[in-house]
């Protein structure tokens, strides 16, 4: 019983210690970040709209995709998408953001490449050669693995200084020096 209430305590303080560096990011990197940002966040901006727009990039694809309650699901990230294009572009939340896009670009990968190398996707078929195999999977894979590596240089490294994150810091320790 002793050692099951310190092993929950454990969790506990590591789970807090998680919080705390996701809510704490660093302001202090260079302004080119925002290039990163923008990079980023506009595509998923621009995704999610196309998710609502066009059925095949929404609804008809996560159907296809064989993904539970599909309708729920391609609104949800849709919206999601929207929000957190959004929040990088401003640099707003952005290591739960980039946290978030990871965990989604993952899934994506997942979803979606396997099947591409194997040659059973229910997906369209890339339009020119290489059509399947590991070929296939890398020319296909190119803007998956951009958004991933640029949302995992994002929760590492902050927002940057030309973002709210960085107005947001500034202000509180502003506030807690006056106070």
């Amino acid at each position: 019983m002793f050692c099951a209430s310190i092993k929950l305590h454990l969790k506990i303080l590591k789970m807090k210690k998680a919080i705390i560096w996701l809510s704490n990011p660093p302001v202090t990197g260079p302004s080119t970040i925002l290039a990163l940002r923008f990079m980023a966040g506009g595509v998923f901006f621009w995704e999610g709209i196309l998710k609502f727009v066009y059925v095949n990039q929404g609804l008809g694809r996560f159907t296809k995709l064989g993904f539970p309650m599909p309708e729920l699901t391609a609104n949800f990230v849709a919206t999601t998408e929207i929000i957190g294009g959004l929040f990088l572009l401003f640099g707003l939340f952005t290591r739960f953001t980039a946290l978030y896009f990871i965990a989604e670009m993952i899934v994506a990968i997942l979803s979606t490449k396997i099947s591409l190398y194997l040659g059973t996707s229910p997906l369209p078929l890339p339009p020119a050669p290489p059509k399947m195999g590991i070929w296939a999977v890398l020319h296909e894979i190119r803007s998956d693995y951009a958004q991933l590596l640029v949302c995992v240089f994002l929760l590492i490294e902050g927002a940057g200084r030309s973002s709210i994150d960085a107005l947001l810091k500034s202000r509180a320790a502003l506030l807690q020096r006056n106070s």
